[in-house]
């Protein structure tokens, strides 16, 4: 397919690509590549991949593979909470960088809060990687409204982005709202609610309306908000392909009010007990 030019959204001078190819649970190294690669010859100039997720390897190969500049392509990983000490987290980020064989990567994220351990050292830890040159922009991920609040107040260095779980069948509205008020983008991870959005007749409906997929209204009605990226999975080439070709239209006022409607449904697919926070009220 014809590249797809993904536009950007910017926090502190930085601008990433609206949406990013997620690698989160990817199939057999040799595929595993070649999603990665033909991603990038679709036109994605944003991965995301994470320690926990173990597709780190199979992105740095994916990337060599393609020939395209490194500078070119927007790379996030992630410290997973076991590894939210200082010491632990500086190896962590070290081994991340070794496994996808680059010298930085562009966006590096607490993948989830670690109660266990005190909010400012795991922040300290993260502000060094960017002061060291290892991470271009630093976030967080899974943050509720009180624990950002206390990140920006602790973070000796500007976040750049909280990477949340959004899609049309959860409300966010207050922690969407305290990243606004704290200038910080939000990411949206499984911004398809893993399918569950893909059979609603409302998003269908719009969906054949334009001559789209569901999957690719859902996205839209992501990004048409303001500072709002997605980085969807996709384990197949055309869902790669379906994902980023959303730049040809755009949905109305009143299709966009219909399925934000839908948030109330309020339903949250990522909740594990183990390392789940207390979320915000709906």
């Amino acid at each position: 397919m014809q590249p797809a030019k993904a536009p950007t959204i910017s926090a502190h001078g930085a601008h990433i690509p609206v949406v990013g190819y997620g690698t989160m649970l990817f199939p057999e190294p040799e595929r595993a590549v070649e999603l990665v690669v033909h991603s990038l010859e679709c036109g994605y100039r944003h991965i995301d991949t994470a320690r926990k997720y173990g597709s780190e390897q199979w992105v740095g190969e994916g990337i060599r593979a393609s020939g395209l500049p490194r500078g070119d392509i927007w790379v996030t990983t992630k410290v997973t909470e076991e590894n939210a000490k200082a010491d632990d987290f500086a190896r962590s980020l070290d081994t991340s960088l070794k496994t996808l064989g680059i010298d930085y990567v562009d966006l590096l994220l607490i993948h989830w809060p670690q109660p266990k351990v005190p909010l400012e050292e795991t922040l300290g830890a993260l502000a060094k990687a960017k002061r060291e040159g290892l991470a271009k922009n630093i976030g967080v991920s899974n943050f509720t409204v009180a624990l950002l609040d206390d990140a920006m107040r602790k973070c000796p260095e500007p976040l750049f982005t909280n990477q949340i779980e959004y899609h049309a069948y959860i409300r966010q509205d207050k922690v969407i709202a305290a990243c606004r008020k704290n200038r910080l983008l939000a990411t949206c991870h499984v911004p398809l609610a893993r399918g569950k959005v893909l059979q609603d007749p409302v998003i269908q409906e719009i969906a054949k309306g334009h001559g789209k997929t569901a999957a690719q209204v859902a996205l839209k009605w992501l990004i048409q908000q303001p500072d709002i990226g997605v980085v969807p999975r996709a384990l197949e080439f055309s869902e790669i392909e379906e994902n980023i070709d959303i730049f040809d239209f755009e949905l109305s006022k009143d299709e966009m009010n219909r399925i934000s409607k839908l948030r109330d449904k309020n339903v949250r697919v990522v909740d594990p007990e183990v390392r789940r926070p207390v979320w915000d009220a709906s």
